[in-house]
């Protein structure tokens, strides 16, 4: 049986530019010892780890960190050296190389700054000054507060502050005032309130925002150092978590004018593994009941019970779940007054907000149906009126394959790592989604050290993000989106590729 669907097609350092591996397991884990069977390059092998390496439960990230650590290791080392150079334009990634080594201190400094005064959404102006001072100190011009003259129709705050944009051009100077290709970078910057009254950066954004310095900053030296023609923009992207700032930007037509988008999301894993896959889009609805006060022992039956109607809704949307597919998810909660409600009062006024996800929009545009049912219906059957408001939907992602394999091939052979192409949407959502709907994208999650349950969104992911262990990956997956950012801009025949699959897939 496979280990996980969601951990197949293995790109693997080693002489085949496009390796694939798929892992079985063969034997029971627990036991005296441990077989799995290991196919790569056509060579059947089969490996037998001791009770010593095998781990004591049989789950992807443990089964597939044994795998790298002692399979993966033994056996492609030589060929990681051996094959450093099976890239494109080897020089250039020498040049990236070196200059994100050098700017390695201070980018962690930055990162470091942004963990420590971490912000919520839509009140990041420390990073936003902190960056975007950084990046006009390297020679881009700067745009702060980018956009915040655009109102939103739909969104609270109306105006979003604290986007930020930084572009460099390098034209050289046979080709005068071509047009060039111009390669977008997203930083993203907000915390989340985790712990409780705490906010830190449970999900990793420090790391997100100096990721993208890297990487403009790692192009612009290689446009210059090997005089090729392009743009490189990045953007400081706020309010991800739950703000949809990308989607605002979106709108405000803050992403015209580039032709591919990279950026890059930590998470928990296999050791220095960097994953390509889908997420789930998602859409936030928000309904509130109204009914009529009365009071609950003299005159009951003047009311309208507006909790009634929220708890109805709960128990429809609970049932619900039982008839939906695996892969769609509701969750939502009771938006309760600050004040306890009176117990002698029959409630006339309650609200839910609930959030729904599935794998695409076409998916998530049924889903949605069926959940507003379940207010209509306890609308009815309590007599209160409801209002249902949708925010505009985040949607999943459409990662650009031949993006994708580029990059596998850069990080395995250039980078040592170990990449997957998931074969399953993530159960995450991110507004970038909406953004490779717009124009090729690509979005690589790569794995940090953190401890046991200590993912994403949780305290101990925030500690992790500040280790530096959790930099050196994230500067070693700048590395390799820096050459394929600048193979967009380089390689015209790559580039129409690019787009041709873009054409595709975005409907």
């Amino acid at each position: 049986m496979h280990i996980s669907t969601q951990w197949q097609n293995w790109w693997l350092p080693n002489c085949i530019k496009k390796p694939r591996a798929d892992l079985h397991k063969r034997a029971g884990v627990g036991h005296e010892s441990c077989t799995y069977h290991f196919t790569h390059d056509g060579v059947d092998e089969r490996w037998l780890l001791s009770h010593d390496h095998a781990p004591s439960a049989p789950s992807t990230e443990k089964l597939l960190n044994v795998v790298h650590q002692v399979v993966v290791n033994a056996r492609v080392v030589k060929a990681i050296a051996a094959n450093r150079n099976d890239i494109y334009r080897p020089e250039v990634m020498q040049t990236i190389e070196d200059e994100i080594d050098m700017l390695g201190p201070r980018l962690v400094d930055l990162s470091m700054q942004i963990h420590e005064k971490a912000e919520l959404k839509f009140h990041e102006n420390f990073a936003h000054d902190t960056l975007s001072d950084f990046m006009a100190a390297q020679g881009f011009k700067v745009t702060k507060n980018y956009k915040s003259d655009v109102p939103s129709a739909t969104e609270t705050p109306k105006f979003m502050k604290t986007a930020w944009r930084a572009a460099f051009t390098h034209i050289p100077k046979q080709l005068g005032a071509s047009a060039v290709r111009t390669l977008g970078v997203n930083s993203e910057m907000d915390a989340l309130p985790i712990p409780k009254g705490q906010v830190t950066h449970a999900c990793g954004h420090n790391l997100i925002a100096i990721g993208g310095v890297a990487v403009a900053l790692a192009v612009k030296k290689a446009l210059q150092q090997h005089d090729v023609a392009g743009s490189v923009v990045l953007l400081g992207t706020p309010a991800e978590e739950g703000g949809h700032g990308k989607v605002r930007l979106l709108d405000a037509d803050g992403y015209k004018g580039i032709d591919a988008c990279v950026m890059c999301h930590p998470g928990s894993g296999p050791q220095h593994s960097v994953v390509t896959g889908s997420s789930l889009a998602i859409q936030a609805i928000r309904v509130e009941f109204t009914g009529k006060p009365a009071h609950a022992a003299l005159q009951p039956w003047e009311g309208v019970n507006a909790q009634d109607a929220v708890m109805l809704s709960y128990s429809a949307i609970s049932m619900l779940r039982q008839q939906i597919r695996p892969d769609l998810r509701v969750h939502g909660v009771v938006q309760y007054d600050k004040e306890p409600l009176p117990a002698n009062v029959i409630p006339a006024d309650m609200a839910m907000v609930w959030n729904i996800r599935a794998p695409t929009k076409a998916d998530l545009e049924g889903l949605r149906a069926r959940v507003v049912k379940c207010f209509e219906g306890a609308a009815i059957a309590t007599g209160c009126t409801a209002n249902i408001v949708c925010k505009p939907p985040v949607l999943n992602l459409n990662q650009n394959s031949v993006l994708a394999k580029e990059f596998a091939h850069i990080a395995t052979v250039r980078c040592g790592m170990t990449a997957a192409e998931a074969d399953e949407n993530g159960a995450f959502s991110t507004d970038f989604g909406n953004v490779s709907y717009a124009l090729p994208a690509l979005h690589p999650g790569y794995a940090v050290p953190t401890v046991p349950n200590g993912g994403n969104h949780t305290a101990e992911f925030a500690a992790a993000a500040g280790t530096p262990e959790a930099h050196a990956e994230t500067l070693k997956v700048a590395k390799a989106l820096s050459l394929l950012g600048f193979r967009v801009l380089d390689d015209d025949g790559f580039f129409k590729d690019v787009k041709d699959q873009f054409t595709a897939t975005a409907k």
